[in-house]
This record gives structure tokens, sequence and C-alpha cells, in this order.
């Protein structure tokens, strides 16, 4: 609180009052102006809450009601004596309001206690208003009573503000929320603390009764389990209802459910559901789908080949059903007709159907048909482009798969092992590549649990030639290629045949030398010597001729 006094010429000291309700002063503070020291007066209710400063402002901390009061300001000189009041006002906030003592429900068209709304702890007093969805709640007879009291504590002098408020609901009071809000003065003006919303109960008798299907899809089909829910709008809601089924007479007293498991197509019918007392009553119709299948033949079927077979298909259901047929998983365009079976025929077939309307309703059959026959037996060759060797293809026909065998008659060499094709739609074939030196006959053997086949074939020699020639040699150079064969053979005969002429002519020479008379082997060895020069040069010519 600063002194609103100005300073006057010659100043003693300044001191600091307040007045009591009957006028008489209260000192509390003193400062010398000379000697700059504070003074405190022994007032109990002031104890070490007031600072006194050199412009002589009076401070009080930890402000209390009982400090609403009228201070003065004094500054006394040798002549004078100046004061100047200042009136204090003291304002505290009170706390958040509360509802108390809540009903545990509101029961329409009965006037009830609905709760108190208190605020505490203010100063000044406050006031309290009851709201019900952001509008006031104006008092009115029988359905809005309001009761205020306002209590202060003595010994702090802050006020509590207590508001009952009685109150008679009605069914839109469902959901409602019921506030209260203080409003009370501070130093700025007016201001309003508003309290946490409630929301009751209201309890009010039932006027309609519903019955509905619970059901894990919109649609009802046979195997399914069914829950037939009934309720009342009424608060609390009725606990007990009569169910009536389709077929009985009486009703079934069950809690707000009734449960019907595995349900078949005869539970379709009107369902009712009513009070205990028969009072309200209301009705549904339940359709429980079906679909039959019937696959005729059906499962495993074995068939010859090129038999008929009738196949049907029949369809039973609550509604136009969708029919379609898959093959070994593929989807087929028509539905299957077997006038002559063939091996392709053979599969697993599915005839399957749907109810579009009903989700999970879907029957399905299987047919497994099995085409057999007897092995068949078509042999084929071809001669290899190297003209070296021939390939012989058999191809088999059956199911089951028949086992084939090769056997050879006569002398040939097998090139390569059996190869097989893959197995098809009851076909397959085996070959062999086969290099014959002469004729031979190849006999293929096909045999299954129903039958053994034999079929041969017979397989010319192929000619090997002595010298690997261009296989597209003209027939010309082949020609020539023999003659000079035949004159280089004829000329080495002619050579030996000379040889030998002149083998038996030096024979006979030599028998003539030794037949001569009177002559010893050692004239016989020198007469050689003595031949003509033209005899020994034709001879050792012959003998180089022979070595030659």
């Amino acid at each position: 609180m600063p002194c609103r006094l100005e300073v006057p010429d010659g100043l003693m000291f300044g001191k600091w009052k307040y007045e009591m309700p009957n006028g008489s002063p209260v000192f509390i503070a003193f400062r010398s102006s000379t000697k700059k020291n504070v003074q405190y007066d022994d007032v109990p209710e002031y104890k070490d809450r007031l600072s006194l400063s050199e412009n002589y402002t009076l401070s009080i901390k930890n402000a209390r009601i009982s400090d609403e009061k009228r201070f003065v300001c004094m500054l006394v000189t040798e002549d004078d004596v100046f004061e100047e009041p200042t009136i204090v006002k003291v304002f505290k906030q009170p706390s958040q309001p509360e509802i108390l003592h809540q009903a545990d429900f509101l029961e329409t068209e009965k006037l009830q206690m609905l709760g108190e709304c208190v605020a505490r702890d203010s100063y000044p007093e406050g006031n309290v208003t009851w709201y019900k969805n952001g509008r006031v709640l104006q008092p009115m007879e029988e359905v809005v009573v309001i009761n205020l009291q306002k209590i202060v504590d003595k010994s702090t002098g802050l006020f509590t503000m207590t508001s009952s408020l009685q109150y008679t609901p009605t069914k839109e009071d469902a959901n409602a929320k019921f506030t209260c809000i203080v409003a009370y003065y501070g130093p700025s003006g007016q201001k309003t603390i508003q309290s946490e919303p409630v929301v009751f109960d209201v309890h009010y008798p039932t006027e309609k009764v519903t019955i509905q299907v619970l059901s894990q899809s919109s649609t009802v089909k046979e195997g399914d389990n069914i829950t037939l829910k009934c309720s009342g709008n009424g608060n609390p809601p009725p606990q007990e209802f009569l169910f009536y089924i389709p077929g009985e007479t009486e009703g079934i007293r069950s809690s707000d459910t009734y449960v019907m498991t595995d349900v078949r197509r005869n539970a379709t019918g009107e369902y009712k559901c009513s009070l205990t007392d028969k009072s309200m009553m209301d009705s549904t119709t339940i359709t429980v789908h079906y679909l039959d299948l019937q696959l005729t033949p059906s499962g495993e079927v074995t068939k010859q080949i090129g038999e008929a077979l009738p196949v049907s298909c029949t369809i039973s259901s609550s509604r136009n059903a969708t029919v379609f047929w898959i093959k070994d998983n593929t989807r087929m365009q028509t539905s299957p007709s077997f006038s002559s079976l063939q091996y392709q025929d053979a599969g697993n077939y599915i005839c399957e159907t749907t109810l579009q309307e009903v989700e999970g309703l879907k029957k399905r059959k299987t047919l497994k048909l099995i085409v057999e026959g007897k092995p068949q037996i078509k042999m084929t060759k071809k001669t290899n482009t190297n003209k070296m060797s021939k390939t012989i293809v058999c191809h088999v026909e059956g199911f089951p798969k028949p086992a084939v065998q090769w056997t050879v008659t006569g002398s040939g060499s097998i090139i390569n092992k059996t190869e097989e094709t893959k197995y098809v739609n009851g076909k397959f074939s085996s070959k062999i590549v086969i290099a014959p030196e002469e004729n031979v006959t190849l006999t293929c053997i096909a045999e299954n649990e129903l039958e053994r086949t034999v079929t041969s074939l017979n397989v010319s020699a192929i000619n090997i030639p002595e010298y690997d020639e261009p296989e597209d040699r003209n027939d010309d150079n082949s020609e020539k290629v023999n003659d000079q064969a035949k004159l280089i053979v004829g000329i080495v005969v002619g050579l030996l045949l000379a040889a030998l002429v002149a083998g038996v002519v030096y024979w006979l020479y030599v028998k003539k030398s030794n037949d001569a008379k009177g002559k010893s082997e050692k004239a016989a060895a020198q007469n050689f010597p003595s031949l003509p020069r033209q005899e020994k040069n034709y001879f050792f010519s012959l003998l180089v001729l022979w070595f030659v």
C-alpha cells in the first residue's frame, strides 16, 4: 500500500495505522526520517507480516480476510500531521464446485433429489446456478426445486455455498449432462467456475418390444446357429421374454436371447417374442437356405477306352444356384459328356454349386475317372543323316502305363540306351538307335495289367565302305578310282613274274656249271669270274629286280 502523500519539508517520521470498527486507531509501523530506523508495533495479527520501505510503502504478506480494513498513512513534521487513508478489500476465489450426494438413478414422473452443488472457501460469498445441457434450470413447482445455503467459517471468514436440486426427469433426460456454476467477485469483477458434468441413469417403462436375428452373416443357411434377441425400449430393459417358435403353441420363457443350433430348412417360418405379460409383441421371418447336389456317378470310376459314360449333376436349392465344372484344377466351359471315352478324358472332375446371395453356401462332389486300355503298338523307322545308323520308334498307347521291352534278332549293336518320351493322355514312345551289320528283326513288347502286346519290324543292314569317302562323290569319280586300283595291282603282279623268270634262269645256269667234267669245285669257283661281262651284268640286273 503506497503512501499517497508528498513528503513534506521538515519530515520527522512516518507512521501507519488502521481503524477499528468503532473508529479507534491501532498503530502498526513507524519509520524515522532522520535515523532511518523502522519499528513495528506489537500487534499479534501482524507479527512478522509487515514491511515498511523508505518511501513509506507498507507491505502485508499472507493476506487474510481480517486485513479488509481502513489503513491510514501519517507523515509528521514539527508543525503538522498529514494523513491519507487506503481502503483494503480482500477476495478469495472459491474451489471448483462439486456435485455431491448424487442420486443412483432418476425415475420419470417422480420428483427426487438429484444432488448438491458445493463450492467452498469463497470471499465474499458467491452464488450457485444449475444447468442442464448448458441451459439454466429455472425453479418450477414439482419439476425443479432449488435450495441455496451459505455458511461462513468463523475462524477464516470464508464462505461455503451449498445448492441442492430436486428434479422430475423425463425419458429425454437420458444422457443429459447436469452441471452447476458458482459466480463470485474478484478484484477485476465477477467471475465463474463450472463443475464437472454429471450424467444420470434415467429409468422409464418399456413402450415397445423388438425381436432381432443375430447371425454371422446377413442370411441363414443349414447348419448355422441362430440367436434370437428380444429387447424392450425401457430402462432398465426387461430381463425375461416369451419366445414363440414355429410349430410350438406355447411361448418359451427365456432371457433376452434364445439360441437355436444347427438349424435345418424346416426351421423357416415366423418367430415372435413378447413381454412376460404378453402386453407387447414383435415378430420376424427367418428363411433357412439350403443347397443339395447329387453327382452320378461319383467317387472313383474305372472304364475301358471307347466306352460311353453318362454324367449328371442335379441341384436342389432354396434359390437359383450357379453350377460349374472343374477338371484337374481347371474350370471347364461346358459340362462333361462321354460318348466314347479316350485316355485324355481321365482325370478328377468336380461339380460345384453356390448360392450367390448366401455367403458360404457351397457344395461340391468329385468324380475320379480312370480310362483303361490294352497296349496298342505302332513301330516306325528312319535312317539317320550319317547313314551309319537307324532310329526305331515304338509308339505305345494304353493305361495303366505299359512297360516296354526291346529284343533284337540278328547281328548288330544298340548304339544308345532306350529313350522314352513323357507319358501324356495314355501315350508315349520308346526309341533305340541301331547300326545293323546284317538284316535284323526288332521286337517291341508292351505290357500292362490288361494285356501283353508284341510287334516286330525288319531292319535291313547298313553297307559300310572300305574307305572313308565323302558321301557326295558322283559315280564317274568312283569308276576312276577303281581303274587306278586295277592298274597298280597289274604292275605289282608283272614285277613278281619277272623276278620269278630271273630266278629260274639263274638256277639252270648253276646246274649246267656243276655238271662239267674234270672240273673241281675250285675250278667252278674260278670260272664264275671268267664269265663274260655282259652275262654278269644281266645276272645282277635280275637279282636287283627280284629284291624290288
